[in-house]
């Protein structure tokens, strides 16, 4: 340990460790730490890795199911659907790389997600997104927004796995910290789910993929901290990634895993090899010993600090049975890749780490990966937060369809079809619903079932009431797929969020954990997996509290499955659930009059259970044509993409509508409701089933026509559907001037 430098507080303060923390590490190893132990104790110390400002916090999700296979704590969450198939699925962020370096901090954030579910043992089926950018005139948005465009459309398509869904949101508080959210979903039997933990005195570590390099060193601590002005400087951190290595990476691993010579298999994310030999060895309470000078290297001249601490991507580490790491190795060599055996599991619960003949590191593994330090952070209720809550005066809209049209015309509310149309949505030959819907629809073949997924969060209504925005995101995930006839079976999350140093963001976050929990357990959705983002903020300028939720959940019979847009003349329209003026949050007061104030729409649970309840029922019977969820724009904003066809082929854009309602209904964002369109022949049940089961439903018009007609007391808005599908469509690209 001599050759390297000598460690003191301020060297371990400049690694993100407080004065208590190191204090900590000193003591278990009761001398201090060499330079290779603090990078290793930063890293595995660090927000991103240990959850210690969130831990006291998440334990309040439901996390057990009828479903769940695999809770938190391993790479993915685990759920069984049926057949002997299970779905394995995790989301992740990747928001610090992509501000940095936009093209390579998306695709490796796609590749990262994709290891999480493979490592499983589940063949990686579809991947969704959920980005949120700054207003499109801020400094360097444009750029941000064309490069994490391409990374997530070059990975994904590059590996030939399909981009099926997501979101998009524009909002000035993203200006200085862009969130790029990846979610990844994957198919497996349910004997042959893998783990990480490790076993077996004496089994062989091997590393395999791709060459260490320097790339993405200290990229678990840049994630844990927030920005200042020398965030260009960091761009070194940031990982580069090869989709074709993950794609001959996917397939060698699976091939190995049909065998039975993996005891535990793990991907070199965040941390590189140090949290990937740390973790597996503390899950299954064993030592390891690593020879780091057997590690396959990119350039000469790396040091055990860098060797530990790099982020290259497409890399993996496997525990073989001991006398089976030629069969192992045979497979990947098979695939084009590179295979070194680097260490052996040991019983003493250290790790041991060699370079050039020194030993580098002996620490105690269990204290670092599995005892973190956990903290509950001070909170604090924003002192501006009841000024904000105050409820916002309404301006009367005296031209319903320029307001209309001046909604549809904004990057916000406008298609996001240049953004996924630069994904591939159908390779694979699953796809049964793409993305521009409430929700995919993914065909489990060989079965008449199939598979939502969606991703759902309002981050205004999250910022002016973070419980009840977190409890929003969940109800209308649900809601999104019941529309397509899925009833949940698991839910991931990544929660992205400010310091948590900061006492208002900390409560932020802990209200929002506790709206989500609420509403997790109303609508018996388990979280079976997740990611923790902090220091989401560049000076003193946090985003707003976003905890994007992705969920997935399980079709009988797709057969029957919904769409979200206008697809039979003479179909009857009919709104389910209450509505009140509720303006709160809204997108009508946020883009048209730059208000944002007021309490977001209330959430009630159990309207929304018998919501979901009612449209998977009428799903079933396929009684219906469409099912549209009502969110951000409200009624309006429905009913104007409901007549968009999903293709846009040919002269006809899509199909009119004409219906009647009070004023106040269009653009309100009352909660726990939905639009249907129902064969004529089947309405009287529709309606008598709606009663049947609680659920307010009035019929408001019919379908037909080329124009969207809405009669409200005496007005009326009348625009023709291709003028407000051209105005749509053309909105983001525009604005990005293309």
């Amino acid at each position: 340990m001599s050759s390297e430098p000598k460690v003191d507080l301020e060297m371990a303060k400049a690694h993100g460790l407080s004065d208590e923390e190191y204090s900590r590490i000193c003591e278990l190893l009761g001398r201090d730490p060499s330079f290779t132990e603090l990078g290793i104790t930063s890293s595995l110390w660090s927000e991103h890795c240990s959850y210690k400002s969130s831990k006291i916090y998440l334990e309040e999700f439901p996390t057990q199911g009828e479903h769940v296979l695999h809770g938190p704590g391993e790479n993915a969450g685990v759920v069984d659907i049926g057949n002997g198939w299970v779905a394995v699925f995790k989301m992740e962020s990747h928001n610090h790389p992509s501000f940095i370096e936009p093209y390579q901090g998306a695709a490796t954030g796609v590749g990262g997600i994709l290891r999480d579910v493979f490592t499983m043992g589940a063949r990686p089926i579809a991947c969704m997104d959920s980005l949120r950018f700054g207003e499109v005139s801020a400094p360097r948005m444009k750029h941000l927004i064309a490069g994490v465009v391409r990374g997530i459309g070059d990975y994904g398509n590059c590996v030939g796995i399909p981009t099926v869904g997501g979101e998009t949101g524009f909002h000035r508080g993203y200006n200085g910290n862009i969130l790029v959210n990846a979610f990844a979903l994957g198919l497996a039997r349910r004997e042959r789910i893998f783990t990480s933990r490790a076993s077996g005195l004496g089994n062989p570590l091997l590393y395999v993929g791709s060459r260490t390099g320097r790339d993405g060193i200290h990229g678990a601590t840049m994630a844990s901290e927030s920005f200042g002005e020398d965030s260009e400087a960091k761009r070194p951190t940031v990982q580069v990634g090869d989709p074709f290595t993950e794609k001959t990476l996917i397939e060698a691993c699976l091939n190995i895993m049909r065998t039975d010579a993996v005891v535990a298999i793990q991907d070199m994310g965040a941390a590189g090899l140090t949290s990937t030999s740390f973790e597996m060895a503390g899950k299954g309470d064993m030592g390891i010993r690593l020879d780091l000078d057997k590690v396959p290297l990119r350039e000469p001249g790396l040091s055990a600090y860098e060797i530990m601490l790099s982020e290259s991507q497409e890399r993996m580490l496997i525990l073989a049975k001991q006398g089976r790491q030629d069969e192992v190795a045979a497979v990947f060599h098979r695939w084009g890749l590179e295979v070194a055996e680097i260490g052996e599991v040991t019983g003493d619960g250290i790790a041991r780490i060699y370079h050039h003949g020194e030993e580098k590191a002996a620490m105690p593994i269990g204290p670092l990966s599995s005892n973190a330090p956990i903290y509950r952070r001070p909170v604090a209720v924003p002192k501006d937060l009841a000024q904000r809550q105050q409820a916002p005066e309404v301006p009367d809209a005296d031209d319903l369809a320029g307001s209309l049209k001046r909604l549809l015309d904004t990057p916000e509310m406008g298609s996001k079809s240049w953004i996924w149309h630069q994904y591939d949505h159908s390779v694979r030959t699953n796809t049964m619903v793409g993305p521009g819907g409430d929700a995919a629809v993914l065909l489990l073949k060989g079965t008449p079932a199939g598979l939502g997924l969606v991703s759902d969060v309002n981050p205004v209504y999250c910022g002016l009431d973070p419980y009840t925005g977190g409890a929003q995101a969940v109800a209308e995930a649900v809601r999104n797929l019941a529309c397509v006839g899925a009833e949940p079976v698991g839910l991931t999350d990544c929660l992205n969020f400010g310091n948590p140093e900061r006492p208002e963001i900390s409560w932020q976050f802990r209200e929002c954990v506790r709206g989500m929990s609420e509403a997790c357990r109303s609508l018996e959705v388990p979280v079976i997996s997740g990611n923790v983002s902090f220091y989401n903020e560049t000076g003193d300028q946090s985003i707003p509290p976003t905890p994007t939720v992705a969920m997935v959940g399980l079709i009988p019979d797709v057969a029957n499955v919904a769409r979200s847009h206008f697809v039979a003349e003479g179909d009857r329209v009919v709104l389910l659930g209450n509505t009140h003026a509720d303006f709160g949050g809204s997108a009508y007061l946020r883009l048209l009059y730059d208000i944002e104030q007021g309490r977001p729409p209330s959430v009630e649970l159990s309207r929304e259970v018998q919501l979901a309840e009612l449209l998977r029922y009428l799903t079933f019977e396929g009684w219906l044509h469409t099912a549209h969820d009502l969110s951000e724009g409200g009624l309006g904003i429905a009913l104007a993409e409901s007549c968009f066809t999903a293709a846009s082929k040919g002269p006809t854009l899509g199909v009119g509508v004409e219906v009647d309602m009070p004023p106040t209904w269009l653009f309100s964002e009352s909660q726990g409701r939905a639009i249907i369109a129902v064969p004529p022949e089947h309405l009287d049940s529709v309606l008598s089933e709606a009663e049947t089961m609680n659920v307010p439903a009035v019929e408001i018009g019919g379908v037909g026509g080329q124009e969207l007609v809405v009669r409200c007391d005496g007005s009326v808005l009348r625009a023709p559907v291709d003028e407000l599908h051209r105005i749509w469509a053309t909105a983001l690209p525009r604005a990005l001037d293309l």
